[in-house]
């Protein structure tokens, strides 16, 4: 990928200064540009990249520029369909926006057999497809860690793309189960024993009952710790 970039770096350099020479800017300079922009923006994705600058109108005239700057309108990535600002400082000053498209391919995990809500995911009912994930819901799990142990939020038939939204956590607080309360304030520490009222994964509230009959909120923390604030 370096290679390439440096090539392209390379080719928009030797078309700027053909274009410098005659005084327009050269359409080919801007879509390499916007093409070398989007690689680097796409470095870190987990996939193989590839990009594909649109179309410059070529009744389009303007200044040539020695260095022509690419930026992204905010709240635009390269991810999917996406529209690159490209622009000039010097000798004149311009602006151009052009559309392109990243397309990610890469594996993301499905759902091999049924799955049933709140029921734990195993490995086996695991599968990993490839494709591009632009295409797919936001979210998506491409790494088995993220989902084993957890639980979908609704029943699922094979071959459902999983999304880390559809997914509960694995619980850390078992309804019966004996935890302990723990709450820490401004110089002071408690804890207690209490019993879960409800399942919790972490960071989840649940319900406990102290041995008096007291019904406590808290928030459930891993090793059947409950948290409270006072």
């Amino acid at each position: 990928m370096k290679l390439r970039l440096l090539m392209t770096a390379l080719l928009a350099a030797t078309l700027g200064a053909n274009a410098a020479a005659q005084g327009k800017q050269d359409i080919a300079v801007l879509k390499s540009t916007v093409e070398q922009f989007l690689q680097v923006q796409a470095g870190g994705l987990p996939g193989e990249v590839k990009v594909t600058v649109g179309a410059v109108d070529p009744r389009l005239s303007l200044a040539a520029c020695a260095a022509p700057e690419a930026f992204f309108m905010p709240g635009a990535r390269a991810w999917g369909k996406t529209t690159v600002g490209v622009r000039c400082a010097t000798p004149s000053t311009w602006t151009i926006y052009i559309q392109a498209n990243v397309t990610v391919t890469g594996e993301y995990l499905a759902a091999a057999a049924p799955l049933v809500q709140g029921v734990p995911i195993t490995a086996n009912q695991l599968t990993t497809l490839k494709g591009d994930l632009t295409m797919l819901p936001p979210g998506i799990a491409t790494d088995a860690s993220q989902v084993i142990g957890r639980s979908a939020t609704i029943s699922l038939p094979p071959g459902t793309p999983l999304r880390l939204d559809s997914l509960r956590s694995k619980p850390v607080v078992q309804m019966g189960q004996l935890v302990r309360l723990v709450s820490n304030g401004n110089g002071f520490s408690v804890s207690g024993e209490a019993r879960a009222m409800s399942t919790a994964g972490e960071g989840q509230v649940v319900q406990v009952k102290t041995p008096s009959g007291q019904q406590i909120t808290g928030v459930a923390k891993n090793g059947g710790l409950v948290e409270v604030a006072f």
